[in-house]
């Protein structure tokens, strides 16, 4: 960096009024050139000031003016510049949480950390997550959110399920809350009688005995809670319950000295007091928080149902002996054997046996499926009645389950768009509410001069008003509609991808694999009039030979082939594949390319002698492929034509997805003829045929220029560019990492019609989140001018705000209930 431009981001350090600093670990920098692109994508930014980096320790060191720039701008910045950042991502454990200012508290304290990159906090999961360049900045952050009020503490990532939330103990919940109602239960039954004309109420002396244990004991979680909150310059339900409890519980107890110091003590006619009413408010927020966590334990199960799928044993064969062990001592590549009934305690393929075996809770595949020698088996599945000896694959957080439980917690960790607006209007909601208060208060002193009115009236205020729902509207219904898919074998990447589910138009569906069962067979190899090099059976040998490497499912029909014929293979040589094309290579003498009519082109090939045989072979729905030997002139020696159904379901996933006005379009290399004869067959109203893998993600972006948003839908490594560059990807689970990876959505079964499900259970996800919101707001918004003009009494407003939560995790729960068209 040169003198004059190392001044200039000095100066601009030194004139911010605040100079933060972060490190980055970056990867992928080899000299002193990536030093300078670094420094200058990171100079670019108004607000860095010195920037540091370090090629050997593989990091740099940047100060920046926190007010005009975020940590994730610098990372991406670095990004811009071409190389990685390695981050981490942690999860937090928060106690104390209680509302939706809790959550904008909280976010801000970690947000305000130094090296803090980003967090997000859910006050369903009562987690954080957060992305920190260093480890340091983690003890930080805990501290950060002690300060702020709360308790944190890191949660464990070496298994998916430790980040399950763990809510208040229910035996515990259970005594506070029967004793809460013991004690109220005199002071309010009383009040059933006065309509009568019966006045039962217990004499004063009683209700303060019954009431302050309820008050100071049952209470002393919203004073403690609320104090942290002023603390921490800021609010929460609890300080609204205490404020307005403790308004009406020392407004009563004043009344009672008043009565006892008067020359009527003791001789009837006690004034009316309110200590039923604070009592009674704090037994049922007591009541609506044992609830609305035994609801919020509900949203999570889908995580407890996958974890409990995992053995804890598995019978481990080694030296011809079978020895159970614990699940932790297994490896990779390590023999294990599963009997009849037993559940499948590893990722693996099986060596030997063959069984049905249930996978339904892992894939959501209703009926058993049969599995054979060299099948993969996916660890929690069930067994049938065969005996399977199976080769370990994956173990620990690399088995499919374990990635599933992932991808669902990180689901139901994430925060939706709309959800950040709730939370801004969470963290002044407490605040506007006390003003509110104070301004009913004096109101009423003034136009009534009652003050005894005009108190209730302002506690009513602040025991309706509770930003409980609001922060549990959003989140709640993203576990349990996340939680449904899962348990269906539906897995949504985060909130994002359910907010853009609901806006797609069109789906575009890959077609091999996808739409049909992509496992294609050879159904002719025709030796071209005076291409004569050979037997057909030398020929298709020397075709198999030159794709035995590949994963073309076309390869593999010629090479299945080949093998079902009996033939011996030669070895093929200097083999290499042709993008979008074919595959070329020697096999003895000669060099041969095998692949489409546009490889033969390059090659100078015409195809007008067989255009009319490969009209018909495609008019049947058959894909062609064409041999040429291209040692010297090239010619044409023999072509191919492979057989490939669509998937049962094919049809059915059409129409279902035209009845809930989305247009199907099919996107494939193959020829038009054959795409158009598959694309009849199952209904699909668009094609785009003869599209190389390169230009796929091309296609997606004229696709949305016509449709609107667009999702795609493939299951190989080519189809990855075109997931990412959909609005919505989704994978079909019977893809590659890389496909999965790339999709906001994975269907753990090969069955089109989960693809209208997926879009099916992600609106009705965020249907029930406008739901939620809607009567958040109701209860939140709606109750505070009933009590501000004096409508309501403190207890039923205090039933309201109990219940508030509870009504809308109960409405949330609802999605539970949701099973795809095709059942399970």
């Amino acid at each position: 960096m040169d003198l004059a431009t190392r001044s200039d981001t000095l100066t601009k350090a030194t004139d911010a009024q605040a100079t933060a600093r972060l490190r980055l670990p970056v990867s992928g920098m080899t000299c002193g050139s990536c030093v300078r692109r670094v420094e200058t994508g990171l100079e670019r930014l108004e607000g860095t000031g010195e920037i540091a980096v370090n090629l050997a320790g593989e990091h740099v060191d940047i100060a920046y003016d926190p007010a005009r720039l975020a940590p994730h701008d610098l990372v991406e910045a670095v990004e811009a510049a071409g190389y990685d950042v390695k981050l981490r991502e942690v999860d937090l454990a928060l106690e104390g949480m209680t509302c939706g200012s809790c959550v904008a508290r909280a976010e801000k304290a970690l947000l305000a950390t130094p090296g803090m990159i980003s967090a997000s906090v859910n006050l369903a999961t009562e987690r954080a997550r957060v992305t920190v360049a260093e480890e340091a900045v983690i003890d930080e952050a805990i501290r950060a959110v002690s300060d702020a009020g709360y308790e944190a503490q890191r949660v464990s990532q070496d298994e998916p399920g430790a980040g399950a939330p763990a809510y208040p103990d229910d035996n515990r919940e259970k005594l506070h809350l029967a004793i809460g109602i013991v004690l109220s239960a005199p002071l309010v039954l009383p009040m059933l009688g006065m309509p009568f004309g019966y006045h039962w109420m217990p004499p004063g002396w009683v209700q303060v005995l019954l009431a302050t244990p309820v008050q100071f004991w049952l209470g002393a979680r919203f004073y403690v809670s609320g104090w942290k909150a002023l603390k921490a310059g800021t609010g929460n339900m609890e300080l609204l319950v205490a404020m307005g409890t403790s308004a009406g519980y020392f407004l009563s107890l004043y009344m009672l000295i008043g009565y006892w110091l008067s020359p009527h003590a003791g001789m009837g006619h006690e004034p009316e007091y309110y200590f039923e009413a604070a009592a009674v408010i704090i037994t049922l927020i007591l009541l609506g928080k044992f609830l609305e966590a035994r609801a919020k334990r509900k949203t999570a199960d889908a995580v407890r149902a996958l974890a409990a799928l995992r053995p804890d044993t598995a019978r481990l064969r080694r030296d011809g002996e079978d020895a159970i062990v614990p699940i932790a001592q297994v490896r990779a590549g390590d023999i294990v054997v599963v009997r009849p009934g037993e559940r499948v305690p590893v990722d693996g393929r099986i060596r030997e046996g063959e069984s049905e075996i249930d996978e339904s809770m892992v894939t959501g595949e209703s009926l058993p499926v049969h599995r054979e020698e060299g099948a993969r088996v996916i660890g929690g599945s069930i067994n049938g009645s065969g005996r399977l000896i199976v080769e370990t694959t994956a173990i620990g957080q690399d088995t499919t389950l374990s990635r599933i439980m992932k991808l669902v917690e990180g689901a139901q960790a994430s925060k939706a768009p709309i959800q950040k607006l709730v939370d801004k209007v969470a963290a002044i909601f407490v605040p506007v509410v006390v003003v509110i208060a104070a301004i009913t208060l004096v109101t009423w002193l003034v136009i009534d001069g009652d003050v005894e009115k005009a108190i209730v009236t302002a506690v009513t205020v602040l025991v309706i008003a509770c930003p409980c729902a609001l922060g549990l509207a959003t989140p709640t219904a993203i576990m349990a509609g996340t939680g449904a898919a899962a348990s269906n074998g539906i897995l949504i990447k985060d909130a994002e991808m359910l907010e853009r589910a609901h806006a797609i138009r069109a789906v575009a569906f890959d077609k091999t694999g996808t739409l049909t069962l992509g496992k294609p067979a050879l159904a002719g190899f025709t030796l071209v009039a005076g291409g004569d090099e050979g037997a057909s059976d030398d020929l298709l040998a020397a075709a198999a030979a030159l794709q035995e490497g590949s994963e073309h499912p076309l390869a593999g029909a010629v090479v299945t082939a080949a093998k079902e014929k009996g033939l011996a293979l030669p070895q093929a040589q200097a083999v290499k594949a042709v993008p979008g094309r074919g595959i070329e290579g020697s096999v003895g003498d000669a060099r041969y390319a095998i692949g489409s009519a546009r490889q033969m082109a390059d090659h100078g090939i015409t195809l007008d002698d067989l255009a009319a045989a490969a009209q018909e072979e495609a008019a049947r729905g058959r894909s062609i492929s064409y041999m040429a030997r291209i040692d010297g002139t090239a010619r044409l020696v023999a072509w191919m034509s492979f057989a490939d159904q669509p998937r049962e379901s094919a049809r059915a996933a059409v129409a279902k997805l035209r009845e809930i006005g989305i247009t199907s379009i099919m996107v494939t290399g193959d020829n038009e003829a054959a795409a158009r004869a598959i694309a009849r067959e199952i209904g699909i109203d668009e094609i785009r045929a003869e599209v190389a893998p390169e230009d796929k993600a091309r296609i997606v972006t004229e696709l949305r220029a016509i449709h609107g948003a667009i999702a795609m839908v493939g299951d190989g490594v080519n189809d990855a560019p075109a997931l990412a560059a959909a609005d919505l990807g989704i994978a079909m689970g019977s893809g590659t990492d890389v496909a999965m990876e790339a999709a906001g959505i994975t269907l753990m079964r090969s069955d089109p019609l989960a693809v209208a499900d997926a879009l099916d259970v992600s609106r009705r996800t965020r249907s029930k989140i406008k739901q939620n919101l809607f009567w958040a707001f109701v209860y939140n918004t709606g109750g505070i001018p009933l009590a501000a003009f004096g409508l309501l009494n403190p207890i039923i407003a205090g039933a309201a705000m109990a219940f508030s939560s509870v009504s809308v995790v109960s409405n949330a729960l609802l999605l539970r209930r949701w099973k795809p068209a095709g059942g399970r």
